[in-house]
């Protein structure tokens, strides 16, 4: 790589590809005429070591605990500005100024309403269904609704869409949970900060006054900037496929939204608080602390370690600093869940085997038990990981728009089936 070139060779035949640095993080070698010039594919399951696109929004690095938007670190931007300031800083590539900062928080807050007859569309679905259900199908029929934000060449069009989808995400997601507790649609209010709003919409009914608590509106902000982006993850890499063939935005994300359902990604907070449930108590954590290291045992910790960090996720501080907040603010001791987690996050944070293994508490630990705490069931955990995550999709959705290198997706595979085989009439088989 000194020579910024890689040399493939299969049998006696010899390739070089060019080797393209990165400002920082691992050099990529390209083999996008691989193909073409060798007759053969990589195998990459996962794609674990394959750059699928060039970006400039989210660098994460793994092993020194990293995420950056931007050049920014995580933590700054949650613990020092808010979530509608990581917004604007991901769609334009800037911190924005104080006049910037209050005409995009001004035009976020006009787009907040849905149109009334999106109402009819909760009805349709059962009273008991899942919330993410719901948000799979309210999220995409936004097309059908919003005719003059669909045209992706137009430039305006995709800014306006972009302000929509992060504006009217919240008021979906706040309506799936009323609709599936069976109490009133709450409309936004103008003169509520973005996660206060939320909260509102959430948790407020009509016969009586709702005040936003703002210790807990200041941790769902930091709930919503923690989740904001996070690279080229399933979900992302769905949203920047469906966008690949021309699909309109609002259909991309919820694409993502159907992706971010599963266990594996957004999930895994609703995964790690069950955990916590059926360890039930503080005394019988050992048993299952003796399980999880047990290699011949299926049982795992949920919330612990993770895929891409291999050292501390450095996302986890800051929630774990806003889940006791959470937790002091609305003076929650006699929890049995949460005593559970509690003596969990110690011995992982002392315990040998999880200090070798690298097991530490990541942010689907402690981001479930603060959710638990402001009040929301499990199964609107993975909503609320849309609703934040949604500014990333548009931001990485965006960037691949406006690259004139892009094309459509169009993964390759290595088939191992039936080489071809002549058909023979049914009476012969």
């Amino acid at each position: 790589m000194a020579n910024d070139k890689a040399t493939l060779s299969i049998g006696e035949k010899s390739w070089d590809f060019s080797v393209r640095q990165a400002s920082v993080g691992p050099d990529i070698i390209d083999i996008a005429s691989l193909y073409k010039e060798t007759g053969a594919f990589t195998f990459d399951p996962g794609f674990t070591s394959t750059a699928s696109c060039e970006s400039d929004i989210t660098f994460i690095d793994g092993d020194e605990g990293v995420l950056l938007h931007r050049g920014y670190a995580i933590d700054e931007l949650a613990d020092k500005g808010d979530f509608l300031e990581t917004c604007y800083l991901l769609l334009y590539g800037e911190l924005p100024n104080k006049a910037e900062g209050d005409a995009f928080r001004e035009r976020v807050t006009m787009h907040t309403m849905v149109h009334e007859q999106m109402n009819k569309f909760y009805t349709g679905f059962r009273r008991d269904a899942h919330p993410m259900a719901i948000m799979c199908g309210v999220v995409g029929a936004l097309s059908a609704f919003y005719h003059d934000s669909t045209d992706i060449s137009d430039e305006n069009q995709r800014m306006i869409a972009s302000l929509r989808m992060i504006a009217k995400m919240p008021t979906l997601a706040a309506m799936a949970h009323k609709y599936h507790i069976g109490q009133p649609f709450v409309y936004p209010r103008n003169d509520l900060d973005y996660a206060s709003n939320f909260l509102h919409m959430c948790f407020a009914v009509p016969t009586e006054d709702y005040k936003v608590n703002p210790v807990l509106a200041r941790a769902m902000d930091k709930i919503f900037t923690l989740h904001a982006d996070h690279e080229q993850n399933a979900s992302t890499s769905t949203v920047r496929l469906a966008g690949s063939s021309g699909a309109n935005p609002f259909a991309c994300i919820a694409a993502g939204i159907a992706c971010l359902w599963g266990p594996a990604h957004g999930g895994a907070n609703e995964a790690a608080l069950n955990m916590l449930q059926e360890i039930g108590t503080v005394d019988r954590i050992p048993e299952y602390v003796k399980r999880a290291k047990d290699k011949n045992d299926p049982f795992r910790l949920m919330g612990f370690g993770h895929r891409v960090y291999k050292n501390y996720d450095p996302r986890a501080k800051i929630m774990q600093e806003t889940t006791h907040e959470v937790l002091k603010e609305l003076g929650i001791k006699d929890d049995p869940t949460l005593e559970v987690a509690m003596e969990l996050e110690r011995i992982a944070l002392t315990d040998e085997y999880f200090i070798e293994k690298k097991l530490y508490p990541n942010i689907d630990f402690y981001s479930g038990i603060t959710l638990r705490a402001l009040g929301f069931p499990t199964n609107m955990f993975t909503v609320l990981f849309a609703v934040a995550r949604t500014v990333g999709w548009i931001a990485q959705w965006k960037e691949m728009i406006e690259d004139p290198k892009q094309k459509i997706g169009r993964p390759r595979q290595l088939y191992t089936g039936p080489t071809s085989r002549p058909y023979m009439d049914v009476s012969k088989r």
